[in-house]
């Protein structure tokens, strides 16, 4: 019988971790590349030399023919390219793995999105090795792959990923909190961490059926489908017991994640049926950006394995509750403070209060941009749809907060809101401890004791846009507050200033009610907060010039980086759009049209055999009707799609023109096509319908 081993053993043996590089490093080389970690000096090539042949043998001792440089284009998913560590030297093979390919690597840049960037000629790009996050073994059907974490930029410098932007934000927000901390007396932290942690929704359905919709082969999400007998509605689903099979598949993946350092945590079913959740514990927003990748790549994978297909799209079908992706956002220090942890009285937690003030002010200046950092085609779905956050972007602080706050504004915060305890009213069952107060699911942007959750983030991103964008425009207010604490002459009058005019100047973002509710909406109007309601709408925030001076401020982006993503993301609005419309076209062309026109005919010859014994012909006619004018909908919402699509495609003007064709086109002709291939699915004999249907999707696991 095969030993069973410990979660606590199998927990990162993937990974180059501190104890390898303990392990296998020299004690000098060991030190030197910790300074570089923790504190950002620059590294040694001497060190790096040494660090890549012990990583290397390493990796070999563990089974590792390659490594690969693994980076995060502006596609949105990784990219990696395999080189083993074999050479031949006078023929003879042997291993080799050196300090610079270890450092650096090189790639085609202009294949990837540039936004502008890189001309088709200019093809050099270089992938530079993130020390900061773990190098880790990748097991697999194609072996064993050494992965290092690697940033990607183009030959002038400019990034061209999603990390790069990322780790500058944490440089931002480490030297400008750290000012502040100062001022409050604080002399041992040394270094600020950001922290994240992803809860990661997805879906999974047999993979025999997914293989029978073109939809999902080519969109990720269902373009067609009437809703099922039973969809959510009983709430039966969510949290319910876990299905053998679905069991099977959450087992081989924690495993899978556990050994490469990704600290899977909790996973249960999510509110609709085949929908489920993964969350893991926070980790710094690097690693953690870098896990959620993992975890999303993996989900994939492994579900092929036990005959399921993972779906990430935000929206793969109609009717029921798409995913999204809840990143937990916090700022601590390197010596184990929480900033956001408000205490036992926060109303006497000045520090704490400028911080969350801090953040209040740079959320609702930057509303917009942050409400584009949550954008994607999928998203457009899911957002204001009553089942995710609204597209206005808003804070949640919870009725504790929210009444310091208003004392602060009417004077002194002389007290807080305890929580006290609640009895169940059972003898036998516990006393619970009470929060100080509820938690709000309608709110995109809820504190929740120590941490911000960002529930707008869909579920098939990255979650570095959200970061870094957070990351920058906080540390732009906490630059102004540092700049005027350290001028102020009365440190403490001024804190209470500060927190006084920065809560009443920006209270309008505060929200604690039903973000669902029509009369949220009308309010948000009257506090002139931004509403956008698609990705098409979100986009020139990344180009406005409060966007532009603050990241430049931090040097996080500059104005032609920023410009070029804007560019990225209109077209790849413009492509997803144009690939769900050619899909649509072509399943309603190959699929739909040519089985309900037969269906039509058998039901026609039916009508005419009851008609020559005189029978009654009632219902057969009404079927007949029925079908024939759905078709005729169906056949023409059809052609109407094909001009929208085709003059889209053709149109001369610039990608944001192009984009907003699409959406006010394109999209609007895809949803008009949808309605009578719905009606005429209800309609025809279930034996016969081209593909499966929602019923089977859903509920065949």
């Amino acid at each position: 019988m095969q030993e069973k081993i410990s979660i606590v053993e199998l927990y990162g043996t993937n990974v180059f971790n501190d104890a390898q590089m303990r392990e296998h490093l020299p004690k000098r080389i060991y030190t030197e590349l910790q300074h570089t970690i923790e504190e950002g000096a620059e590294l040694n090539a001497s060190v790096a030399e040494v660090v890549a042949n012990a990583m290397k043998d390493w990796a070999m001792e563990r089974g590792a023919t390659h490594f690969t440089h693994w980076f995060q284009p502006m596609t949105g998913i990784t990219a990696e390219k395999h080189d083993s560590f074999l050479t031949v030297n006078n023929g003879k093979a042997i291993t080799e793995f050196s300090g610079k390919e270890l450092i650096k690597g090189e790639s085609d840049a202009s294949s990837f999105p540039s936004g502008g960037l890189r001309a088709t000629f200019e093809a050099r790009g270089y992938t530079a090795w993130d020390c900061t996050s773990p190098a880790f073994l990748r097991e697999d059907s194609a072996g064993v792959t050494l992965c290092i974490p690697t940033a990607f930029c183009s030959y002038t410098g400019e990034a061209l990923d999603k990390k790069t932007p990322l780790l500058r934000s944490v440089e931002a927000i480490n030297k400008q909190a750290l000012r502040v901390l100062r001022l409050f007396g604080n002399t041992t932290s040394k270094k600020i961490n950001i922290y994240a942690g992803a809860e990661q929704e997805y879906f999974l359905i047999d993979r025999e059926l997914y293989k029978k919709r073109k939809d999902l082969i080519f969109t990720g999400r269902t373009l067609f489908g009437a809703a099922p007998p039973k969809g959510q509605e009983l709430d039966d689903h969510y949290f319910g017991s876990i299905k053998e099979r679905i069991a099977k598949f959450m087992n081989e993946l924690n495993i899978e994640l556990w050994k490469m350092g990704v600290s899977a945590k909790t996973q249960h079913n999510e509110v609709a049926p085949a929908q489920h959740e993964l969350a893991l514990i926070y980790d710094t927003c690097n690693i953690a950006t870098d896990h959620n990748q993992l975890v999303m790549k993996s989900m994939k994978r492994i579900a092929s394995h036990h005959g399921l297909a993972c779906l990430l799209h935000e929206k793969p079908f109609a009717g029921v509750n798409g995913s999204g992706k809840h990143n937990n956002w916090s700022i601590g220090t390197d010596d184990g403070q929480n900033l956001l942890d408000p205490g036992k009285t926060p109303h006497e937690n000045a520090q704490f209060l400028l911080f969350l003030v801090a953040i209040i002010k740079a959320v609702d200046l930057h509303a917009a941009l942050i409400r584009h950092s949550a954008s994607n085609p999928g998203n457009d779905h899911r957002l204001g749809a009553g089942e995710a956050p609204p597209a206005i972007v808003s804070i949640f602080l919870g009725d504790q907060l929210t009444d310091i706050f208003e004392q602060i504004e009417h004077g002194e915060a002389t007290s807080s809101i305890q929580g006290g305890k609640m009895k169940v009213g059972v003898n036998t069952l516990p006393i619970l401890k009470k929060d100080a107060t509820d938690r709000n699911r309608t709110s995109p942007f809820a504190f929740t004791g120590n941490k911000f959750e960002f529930r707008m983030v869909p579920s098939s991103g990255s979650i570095s846009g959200p970061n870094f964008i957070l990351n920058t425009v906080v540390a732009d207010v906490l630059k102004e507050f540092a700049d005027i604490l350290e001028k102020a002459e009365d440190f403490t009058a001024t804190v209470h200033d500060l927190i006084h005019k920065t809560y009443v100047e920006h209270k309008r973002v505060i929200f604690n009610g039903n973000g669902y509710s029509e009369e949220w909406i009308e309010e948000a109007e009257k506090r002139g907060l931004p509403n956008l309601p698609t990705m098409v709408d979100a986009i020139p925030a990344l180009t406005y010039d409060t966007t532009v001076e603050t990241f430049e401020r931090h040097k996080v982006l500059s104005r032609l980086e920023l410009q070029s993503r804007a560019e990225i993301h209109y077209e790849s609005y413009i492509k997803q759009i144009n690939i769900e419309a050619k899909t649509m076209i072509d399943i309603a062309s190959k699929q739909i049209l040519p089985v309900i026109v037969k269906y039509k005919s058998s039901i026609a010859q039916s009508l005419s055999a009851v008609k020559e014994v005189e029978g009654d012909i009632s219902i057969e006619e009404q079927l007949l009707c029925d079908i024939t004018e759905n078709i005729k909908l169906f056949y023409k919402n059809l052609k109407i799609l094909e001009q929208e699509t085709e003059k889209a495609h053709h149109l001369q003007c610039s990608n944001q023109e192009q984009a907003i064709f699409y959406r006010d086109h394109v999209a609007k002709a895809m949803e008009e096509l949808r309605k009578p291939a719905d009606k005429l699915e209800m309609l025809v004999d279930e034996d016969i319908w081209p593909f499966p249907t929602y019923g089977e999707l859903l509920f065949n696991i």
